[in-house]
């Protein structure tokens, strides 16, 4: 018994350890963390979906810009949102958008403000002080593996972190490896991964750390989750196993009650 206690005991701790994020802050209550080496605007891709708002101080002067969904010369470039005269705009397969007046912008591999001051300039040689918003809209990441709720989330905004994304569904459970958190995203053409280690706090200066759209976050298993899994697929495989015999021995029982009779 006492050794049955010791190991409960020992395991628990362990697992309580094991929960643990940013494990290098305990032993100061206080302190400042290393600031980020610079946070990594997202680039727009094809697909992407933006939302391109045009004003000024005279409304009138960038009503043009802002063409509603049954205009003949946007439909099918367009997608009509539920705010009142705001596009949105879906990036093509070369990497460019359609707007009204000013035709056709190449935006691929171009950050949010980028694309802001271009079309505010463009725009500028007819309108007097511009004022240009640019909002990605389908900006999602897919969260799999240990996590209590996992799923694809949205975002509302350009930064948007793997903590955020983990809130968003619940955090993780307690089979879920902190310092075995995989991020996967596409880089020039080709899917790349790297692991982020939530339990220390030089998390904060990875690139990774800001995700990026259409992201995959895994997290990986522990070995309690491994081991249960197999103990549960071994014990399945022998229940299924002892009712085949049992139904078989039953059924030879019964044929042989009715020949006996």
């Amino acid at each position: 018994m006492l050794v049955a206690a010791a190991t409960l005991l020992s395991c628990t701790s362990t697992k309580e350890n094991s929960l643990a994020y940013f494990k290098d802050l305990e032993t100061s209550p206080n302190g400042t963390l290393a600031n980020p080496q610079g946070i990594y605007p997202i680039r727009i891709q094809p697909d992407d979906e933006l939302v391109i708002v045009v004003t000024s101080a005279v409304p009138e002067a960038t009503a043009a810009y802002n063409l509603p969904m049954d205009n003949p010369a946007t439909r099918g470039n367009l997608r009509q949102t539920t705010q009142p005269r705001t596009q949105t705009y879906i990036v093509d397969d070369q990497g460019y958008i359609m707007m009204p007046v000013l035709g056709r912008i190449y935006v691929n591999g171009k950050t949010l403000g980028e694309i802001s001051k271009e079309i505010t300039a463009m725009v500028a040689k007819d309108v007097h002080d511009p004022y240009v918003r640019v909002d990605i809209v389908n900006f999602s990441v897919d969260v799999m593996g240990e996590v209590k709720n996992p799923q694809r989330v949205y975002s509302g905004h350009e930064h948007f972190t793997i903590l955020d994304a983990l809130s968003q569904c619940g955090d993780l459970t307690e089979y879920g490896k902190r310092d075995h958190v995989y991020v996967i995203r596409t880089e020039e053409g080709k899917r790349a991964y790297h692991r982020l280690d939530l339990t220390n706090s030089e998390v904060f200066n990875s690139p990774y750390f800001y995700l990026k759209q259409n992201d995959v976050v895994y997290v990986e298993p522990n070995q309690i989750r491994i081991d249960n899994s197999k103990y549960n697929q071994n014990n399945a495989f022998k229940l299924s196993v002892i009712s085949t015999v049992v139904s078989s021995v039953s059924v030879i029982a019964s044929l042989i009650i009715a020949l006996t009779r």
